[in-house]
């Protein structure tokens, strides 16, 4: 990496987990920085703060962002971040890219205007939760309970995953029993639970932990044969049954925004990105090991099917 040069300016990176759970996303979020004409140690330093799995340290790590006057705070997959780095500051520019409602969270005034200092990209995946609970339970028609898997330390978006889960469920004719997992120490328990419950299916909660434990958790369904849905493709490499939800390209919008903001517009004028491509991803060779015939309709549907 190159020394930092005088008058380069900074950007603070506030991440919910480790580096090497960010690959993907930093490795898209950097190709928008670069589309937006900025390369980390050509013409931009980045001040790197982890949480490593402690949603309760991100305060103090914003307001330490805050403190260096960062030229923006960039807070990417987890929306706890997300509301730290707002508590942190109402003067340095913030680009989140989250899955819940920035509205309802109150990082916004309206998608439209974000106003103040607070920009960034949704991926709605909150509203995908009842249209993953419908698939797998497409995939396992004869299921009569299913259990829903959420990172309790992230209560804003467990309480609408939870309410919509149930809701989906119940329209099915299907118990949905809520299980909790904040590290990876809490995988084990969750798996003899399922057991326990005799849980046809799981459906994995939107978390920026578990996005960064998707392979650990898609290896861990297949080994406890247990099928499943989760939000992004690597999940479903991994040996989990199915993936639905957005892309990754979301995390190149977020540092494009970052570099339109570095290049002097303001938060305030530029609106909430939406995505809404979204791809569904089934995993063959799962659903064989699970004994699954899955559904010709389902089949089709399908924008990858991994064999």
């Amino acid at each position: 990496m190159r020394a930092q040069q005088p008058g380069m300016p900074v950007i603070g990176f506030l991440g919910s987990d480790s580096p090497d759970q960010y690959v993907d996303r930093w490795r898209a979020f950097r190709h928008g920085l670069q589309e937006a004409g900025y390369t980390e140690g050509l013409n931009l330093a980045i001040e790197y703060r982890w949480a490593e799995g402690h949603n309760d340290k991100l305060q103090g790590l914003a307001a330490d962002l805050a403190r260096r006057q960062v030229s923006v705070i960039v807070a990417l997959g987890s929306t706890p971040a997300a509301v730290a780095a707002k508590a942190a500051t109402t003067t340095i520019p913030i680009v989140f890219n989250v899955g819940a409602d920035p509205v309802q969270l109150g990082l916004v005034a309206s998608l439209n205007q974000p106003g103040r200092n607070v920009t960034g990209i949704t991926t709605l995946s909150w509203e995908l939760m009842a249209k993953r609970v419908e698939l797998v339970h497409e995939a396992v028609p004869k299921a009569t309970s299913m259990a829903l898997l959420v990172n309790p330390t992230n209560p804003s978006i467990v309480k609408v995953a939870i309410r919509d889960a149930q809701m989906a469920a119940r329209g099915l004719g299907l118990k949905m029993d809520v299980l909790q997992a904040s590290s990876e120490r809490d995988f084990a328990m969750v798996f003899a639970a399922l057991t326990e419950l005799r849980a046809d299916a799981l459906v994995i909660a939107t978390d920026a932990f578990f996005i960064a434990e998707s392979e650990q958790l898609g290896a861990l369904c297949a080994k406890h044969g247990v099928p499943a849905i989760f939000q992004y493709r690597p999940f479903a490499a991994a040996g989990g049954l199915m993936s639905y939800g957005t892309t990754l390209e979301t995390y190149s919008w977020a540092g494009v925004y970052t570099g339109r903001i570095l290049k002097g517009e303001k938060p305030a004028d530029l609106p909430i990105q939406q995505s809404t491509k979204l791809e569904m991803i089934i995993n063959l060779k799962a659903a064989k090991a699970l004994g699954l015939a899955l559904p010709l309709p389902l089949l089709g549907r399908a924008d990858e099917l991994i064999e």
